[in-house]
């Protein structure tokens, strides 16, 4: 596979000014969802993707617009593209790792990226087993009850630990739509990585039964709504929709 992807992302209008963003040669089983949310002041990008291409110069319904970068976590496959951006933010737990990003602590190197990961190449020469997360310091910490306000919509943010210590959602009260990053989403959940705390997670996902959402993007995967998410909490609390191991995981995706 030596092919040069001409363009790398896709963007699809979702709804209420919200577009998803994807790296379309990225393999479904581990590509993340970038969410863009246009404001009338600012526009928000959750998450983004691994950072192999320019998002603003590539992705035009970014220019010349204000931008609030946002991680809901630092693993490599949601932050790996922060660096790109002025304004960026996150979790004070994660603040360490974004700024000194290794393959181990941005969990790169758990099986994930393999030559299968990717159906084109991002740019001549790219080599998988090369790929490193750049530095991307915060310049702005969240927290529990923080807003993040784009002049005529306002999300609250969630801390939610589990799958990382500083993983965080957003929520739209006036919507019901919350940004979910990896704390939920429609596949197997993740609470095994050096980090991840299982108790932890297990909290944090009762704390979303109670929130009124009418719909859930998250950070992988179609988005679904309240009574998906009900389903999905219940069957990981009763043992279910678990990743153990990563690389077995991602082995048996590959057999599929």
């Amino acid at each position: 596979m030596n092919t040069i992807a001409l363009d790398w992302y896709e963007v699809i209008s979702i709804s209420d000014g919200i577009s998803l963003i994807r790296e379309k040669y990225v393999a479904g089983w581990l590509r993340c969802n970038i969410w863009h949310v246009r404001g009338r002041d600012r526009d928000l990008i959750i998450d983004t993707g691994m950072g192999l291409r320019p998002l603003v110069k590539e992705v035009s319904i970014l220019a010349d617009r204000p931008i609030i970068a946002i991680m809901t976590h630092s693993h490599f496959d949601h932050a790996g593209g922060l660096h790109q951006f002025e304004h960026r933010c996150g979790h004070a737990l994660e603040h360490q790792i974004i700024a000194s990003p290794t393959a181990a602590n941005t969990v790169a190197d758990t099986g994930y990226i393999r030559a299968e990961t990717f159906t084109a190449l991002p740019y001549q020469g790219f080599q998988h087993q090369d790929y490193l997360v750049k530095p991307a310091p915060l310049t702005q910490l969240l927290d529990e009850g923080d807003v993040v306000d784009l002049g005529n919509r306002v999300f609250s943010i969630f801390h939610l630990p589990g799958h990382s210590p500083g993983s965080i959602a957003l929520f739209e009260q006036n919507t019901g739509i919350l940004f979910s990053g990896d704390v939920i989403y429609d596949g197997d959940l993740l609470d095994t990585l050096y980090h991840s705390d299982a108790e932890q997670l297990k909290e944090s996902l009762r704390r979303l039964q109670d929130l009124p959402i009418t719909t859930v993007h998250g950070g992988h995967f179609p988005s679904f709504d309240k009574q998906r998410l009900r389903v999905i909490i219940e069957e990981y609390l009763a043992g279910g929709r678990r990743i153990g191991n990563s690389a077995d995981w991602v082995g048996e995706n590959l057999a599929e």
